[in-house]
């Protein structure tokens, strides 16, 4: 009988008599990490004056500019992109190029029209076409590279209008020739340096030959442009 009152008592019935000593101390903390004021200011820029954030993009804008000049293996233009750069460039090269004989007769409308569409529609074909084959980069960084990229051909454009203000002979196409097809193997060696690595090994020319033709056009818009009389 003894047996079956003990195995009559609950399971858990001697656990009543356990205590936790009020000598034993309870080690760890619970605390939910909040950050400071100080370091939850410290990256927003909501606050700040319009002529600071002004002055900061145009600081951004100029460093990725320097960037284009002098090629190297860098991820600044890559990692901190944006489309203010390659906005300007496509304006001003759109409105260099109005004015031309061959659309003097409406002001120049398709010729600006024509650039902007050449341009960004041609960065939006060359984008897709690194993606596909297998790129690492996102879709507006490769937007951002190929339009930073433009600046050398933006500068032989005003160099070009400058010649032309002498006359338009022989010596004048020669020069314009030269200055264009430097400009043009700059953009295409600029772009390939920030685009390259992105790229896999055995399909990097696949990516670049697009990129060739893409500024190839844009050269020769700059080289055949002509004012009108």
């Amino acid at each position: 009988m003894a047996e079956v009152a003990e195995s009559s008592k609950p399971m858990f019935a001697g656990l009543s008599d356990v205590s936790i000593s009020g000598d034993i101390p309870v080690e760890g903390e619970i605390n939910v990490p909040v950050g400071t004021p100080s370091q939850d200011n410290e990256y927003s820029t909501l606050d700040e004056p319009v002529k600071d954030t002004i002055l900061r993009d145009l600081k951004a804008v100029g460093k990725k500019f320097v960037h284009v000049m002098y090629p190297k293996k860098s991820s600044a233009l890559l990692r901190d992109w944006d489309l203010w750069g390659p906005l300007l460039l496509c304006v001003t090269l759109a409105l260099m190029l109005q004015g031309g004989s061959v659309d003097s007769k409406d002001d120049g409308g398709p010729q600006f029209a024509e650039v902007f569409v050449i341009i960004w529609f041609g960065s939006v074909i060359i984008t897709l076409n690194s993606k596909l084959l297998g790129g690492t980069i996102s879709f507006f960084q490769s937007l951002c590279v190929l339009g930073y990229c433009i600046m050398p051909l933006t500068v032989a454009m005003v160099v070009c209008r400058l010649v032309l203000l002498g006359g338009s002979g022989t010596v004048s196409f020669i020069v314009r020739l030269i200055v264009v097809t430097a400009s043009f193997s700059w953009s295409t060696f600029a772009s390939t340096a920030f685009l390259a690595d992105s790229q896999p090994p055995n399909r990097k020319a696949l990516v670049v030959y697009p990129v060739f033709l893409f500024y190839f056009v844009i050269g020769w818009m700059i080289l055949t442009f002509s004012p009108s009389a």
